[in-house]
């Protein structure tokens, strides 16, 4: 159950905390004084939008949390355990935070987590049910909604959504891989001229380099041995060379070895120069060897390199691994109009397969979905007949459509509320306070069978009174007896029924308007009460009916 409350700096609230307790909790107060504040605020603990508007003092950050009392909650468990989320087997807190600047942080239980998680754990503590929702009744997702959830069909839709998107995918690809077969056959002929091109100048990964570092050196070949001539001279040709220098460096370094201190190895070390410029001017010899000047080569590499810059031009590529990646393209294009018939063949089957997949399990929730559908219809009469509605017929219409990724079924309330009335949709034929009561019925039979901790009514007697008020609170009561109820009202008849009551008020300070909370006393209980009765006024007769009406 929602154990308690905490809000500060959001909208008419510096700082508010509120502890609920089991059963049925009743929340009153004047049009105006905040209560849709409260609930406001709770919205954005089950993921609803932040709102930098709602910030109170644009200094410092607005907070909502929420602690919730669990008990055997393994479902709830397992999403925390499967995001990576701290589980506490007793309670469990959300956290909602908004920054000046617009960020919003949420968390639970002091993880940090996202929008969507939060509110994939919060529907499970806590379902919130307003006039707004009463809209959402002739809607034909929201009508589908509740027979799936009440047919216990949620983890067969997850395991249907994953093999229908795969069945997409599947069809997705057969058409397109016709669609390029189509075009590939269109384009075929131009498709093997460019090949034939692309294979007959037989491309080497790399290649391009190489012949533009050869087309380099044989350009430049008079300037290169020039500079190689002048290199050697001054190693080991010139007259005053490295070479020589340093092998008469090692004989007086011999001359000195009574002079010089063993451990420098002064002459070994002079012998390891003279031995690597040795070598060096050996490579640059040789490499001065090799270099001729080839007129023919250098033609042979520039005819090379002009095909290649041609087919880069017309592929407008620069690189020749980027002419061999559009060849080995072009080769599986060939390939798969020449397989192409067997590649069809083999992508029908695949999709056909994935559809007799996915249809056996549209076919399975179906089956549950009819079923619920017939003791669903027959339950709300029932629940809703307390509640002076008597001639209400019910039917559920469930009709096969195209599979989709809700299934392949339709789903349609239609109601009559009168007798000799013909079935109709429900936007239709009802009015607000006759929407209002199939909700709450409807509320009544989705909080039996989905055992939810926490369940809020906002002001969903409106447009009712009299016997019907008094009926649809003790509803209320009734569904407070397996799981907590907090409910907005304006009616006394409703308000009486509660176990603890809580009235929300405005309070002016020296500055501004607050909205404030309190859990009322039997006496302040009896004076509201009263007050809702009587209007602006209380009386002693308003009293004494408020008393009748808590039964003391």
């Amino acid at each position: 159950m929602l154990e308690s409350l905490h809000i500060s700096n959001y909208a008419l609230i510096d700082n508010l905390d509120i502890d609920f307790h089991n059963g049925f909790n009743i929340i009153t107060g004047e049009t105006g004084a905040g209560k849709s504040i409260i609930l406001g605020a709770l919205s954005l603990i089950l993921g609803g939008r932040a709102d930098t508007k709602v910030i109170r003092n644009n200094e410092k950050k607005s907070v909502i949390e929420a602690i919730f009392s669990i008990k055997d909650y393994p479902s709830l468990k397992k999403i925390c355990d499967d995001n990576d989320i701290e589980w506490d087997n007793l309670q469990c807190i959300l956290r909602r935070e908004i920054a000046p600047n617009g960020r919003s942080r949420a968390f639970v239980n002091d993880s940090p987590v996202s929008l969507s998680q939060l509110s994939d754990i919060a529907i499970q503590l806590v379902d919130i049910h307003s006039q707004h929702q009463n809209l959402l009744l002739a809607s034909p997702d929201y009508q589908l909604n509740i027979i799936d959830n009440l047919a216990g069909n949620n983890d067969r839709l997850k395991e249907y959504h994953q093999l229908y998107q795969e069945y997409v995918n599947t069809v997705r690809q057969l058409k397109e891989t016709r669609r390029a077969i189509e075009k590939g056959v269109a384009d075929e002929d131009f498709t093997r001229f460019q090949l034939e091109q692309l294979e007959e100048i037989n491309l080497v990964a790399g290649e391009q380099e190489d012949l533009e570092r050869e087309r380099e050196i044989l350009s430049n070949m008079t300037s290169i041995k020039e500079t190689l001539y002048s290199a050697l001279e001054a190693l080991t040709n010139g007259k005053s060379n490295v070479l020589s220098l340093l092998s008469s460096a090692v004989d007086d370094c011999e001359d000195l070895e009574n002079v010089l201190e063993d451990e420098n190895n002064l002459t070994e070390r002079l012998e390891t120069a003279r031995i690597e410029i040795q070598d060096i001017a050996e490579t640059l010899s040789q490499y001065d060897s090799n270099l001729n000047a080839d007129p023919q080569e250098l033609e042979k590499i520039e005819d090379r390199l002009n095909k290649i810059y041609s087919l880069e031009h017309k592929h407008k590529v620069s690189t020749v691994d980027e002419l061999i990646a559009i060849r080995d393209n072009l080769q599986k294009r060939l390939n798969a109009i020449d397989n192409s018939d067997y590649t069809i063949e083999q992508l029908e089957k695949q999709a056909r397969q994935a559809y007799k997949i996915v249809l056996s399990a549209a076919k399975e929730i179906s089956k549950h979905r009819q079923e619920e559908a017939i003791s669903f219809a027959k339950l709300l009469k029932e629940r809703a007949l307390p509640l002076g509605m008597k001639n209400l017929q019910c039917e559920i219409k469930i009709t096969p459509i195209e599979i989709s990724s809700t299934g392949i079924d339709k789903i349609e309330f239609l109601f009559a509320f009168n007798k000799n009335q013909q079935l109709m949709p429900v936007g239709n034929t009802a009015s607000g306070g006759e929407i209002s009561r199939l909700m709450l019925s409807i509320k009544t039979i989705i909080a039996d069978k989905m055992q939810l901790p926490s369940i809020i009514f906002d002001e969903v007697d409106t447009g009712v009174s009299g016997d019907i008020a008094n009926s649809m609170g003790e509803m209320m009561q009734s569904i407070a007896r397996n799981i907590q109820v907090l409910a907005i009202t304006h009616l006394p008849q409703v308000a009486s029924k509660g176990n603890n009551h809580y009235k929300v008020f405005k309070e002016d300070d020296e500055t501004s308007t607050l909205t404030r909370i309190k859990e009322l006393s039997i006496e302040e209980r009896v004076d509201e009460l009263a007050l809702m009765l009587s209007g602006s006024t209380i009386n002693e007769a308003a009293r004494a009916n408020a008393r009748s009406l808590l039964n003391i």
